[in-house]
């Protein structure tokens, strides 16, 4: 990817990108990339001061481009941020003469500066893992939206998951895997006297079937997509709390770093909040659900947003300022339950032919389009919602859109191109937010 972007821009130019196989720089334009351990250059002429893991920092002069990271992730998305922030933005120069120019055609290179690191610590895409239809892709097009983290449901464990998770790796991109504890399509139907018999059999599901790939973390949903406050009589957010509790004691037994995700929908516990503060402080809560868009399906569902942001703004301090908070934003394509049906086990996903992707692509791009129309009128107050948390929070917190069904393995859509921008940065002026995201050649307009 740090190829393909710069060659398209420097391949007929006199533009130097390793130090030591060039010992006679005279009449190149350097570029130096890297981290302060990778690169002897960056360790003596860099001043950023990089303090944030993903952090960059951009700074052009004297014909010499400097993009250093934190990490390798933080070059990864310097250089993404490069080709979007400084190549394209200086294509158009104003010039009468030259309606479009490569900046590396300039006499010089103009002067830039720029250094950022995430507002949004864990951010990315959930989605069922069965509408993957080509898991390079998509996880290609997370990278290049400096998304660092997808949630996959699915009935079974695919076939191929080390092969998903080796490529995300690859990429800076955590997999964390989806699995029902007590929960299928049907919360109602459980019998909640004898819940916490069930907890050894879901940790039995996790030894056999997660426990030997390199897993990064679980995601699991129970019996709260409901939009009552109890089953039978039972309290959902009490039961839920203890048969939570009471299952992940087992997993921290065994594995005590552990990720857990407990996401959890907020119809049937937002008045019953006093039972989720008991929840272990070491499962991040996942909210779904929390009321107007972002957390609605349309974009155009804000007629609740103050009280929306009022509720969100209540759990994020729930447990505590230490608090693991996580949350699963809509308003994006979902999947079609109309035509649903589950898998009757394991299988490969992410691996579909080019006439099936085309099927999908033609199906998604009406609702596309009127997503996309949609979050051009309202994307400030998606904008405005992840700004929330990240104040709220300061630090721990994952944000992930559910994007399922969509194709975005095969081109990026203009909003999933704007959320992430929001994510990376809330408090950019949302003009620039909207301009920039449209930019690259790899946002598509429906």
């Amino acid at each position: 990817e740090l190829t393909a972007v710069l060659l398209d821009y420097t391949f007929a130019y006199p533009v130097c990108y390793e130090e030591d196989r060039a010992p006679d720089l005279t009449g190149f334009r350097r570029c130096y990339i890297g981290t302060r351990q990778s690169s002897s250059y960056i360790r003596t002429h860099s001043s950023a001061a990089l303090t944030t893991p993903e952090e960059y920092a951009i700074n052009i002069s004297d014909d010499t481009v400097i993009i250093e990271g934190y990490d390798d992730a933080g070059v990864l998305y310097g250089v993404l941020d490069f080709y979007t922030e400084y190549i394209l933005a200086n294509e158009y120069p104003g010039d009468p003469d030259r309606y479009r120019i490569n900046p590396f055609e300039r006499e010089t290179l103009p002067a830039f500066s720029l250094q950022s690191a995430p507002s949004v610590k864990e951010r990315g895409l959930w989605t069922w893992g069965h509408v993957i239809y080509d898991y390079r892709g998509y996880l290609d097009n997370m990278m290049r939206l400096k998304m660092n983290t997808v949630i996959i449901w699915n009935d079974f464990l695919p076939s191929n998951a080390r092969d998903i998770i080796a490529y995300a790796h690859e990429r800076s991109i955590r997999v964390i895997w989806g699995f029902a504890w007590l929960w299928d399509t049907d919360c109602a139907k459980f019998d909640m006297e004898h819940l916490m018999e069930q907890s050894a059999g879901i940790l039995e599901t996790f030894e056999r079937e997660f426990a030997g790939i390199d897993v990064d973390g679980i995601y699991f949903q129970t019996f709260t997509e409901l939009s009552t406050d109890n089953i039978s009589g039972v309290l959902i957010a009490k039961a839920a709390a203890e048969f939570v509790n009471h299952t992940a004691a087992m997993f921290y037994e065994r594995r005590p770093d552990m990720e857990i995700q407990f996401g959890l929908h907020a119809d049937s516990v937002r008045n019953r909040l006093e039972f989720l503060r008991t929840v272990d402080s070491r499962i991040r809560i996942v909210w779904e659900n929390c009321g107007a868009f972002p957390f609605s399906y349309l974009p155009d569902d804000i007629s609740t947003f103050d009280e929306t942001a009022a509720f969100v703004r209540e759990i994020t301090h729930l447990r505590g300022e230490r608090e693991r908070f996580g949350a699963v934003t809509k308003g994006m394509v979902k999947l079609d339950w109309g035509c649903f049906e589950h898998s009757r086990g394991p299988h490969c996903i992410g691996i579909s032919t080019d006439r099936m992707k085309q099927n999908r692509i033609d199906r998604k791009a009406p609702i596309w389009k009127y997503i996309q129309a949609q979050w051009i009128a309202y994307a400030d107050y998606a904008q405005e919602m992840i700004r929330i948390m990240a104040e709220e929070k300061q630090g721990d917190l994952c944000i992930c859109a559910l994007l399922e069904d969509g194709m975005f393995e095969e081109g990026i859509p203009y909003p999933a191109a704007l959320f992430s921008r929001m994510l990376w940065n809330c408090k950019e002026d949302i003009r620039k937010t909207q301009s920039l995201a449209a930019l690259p050649h790899y946002t598509v307009f429906t």
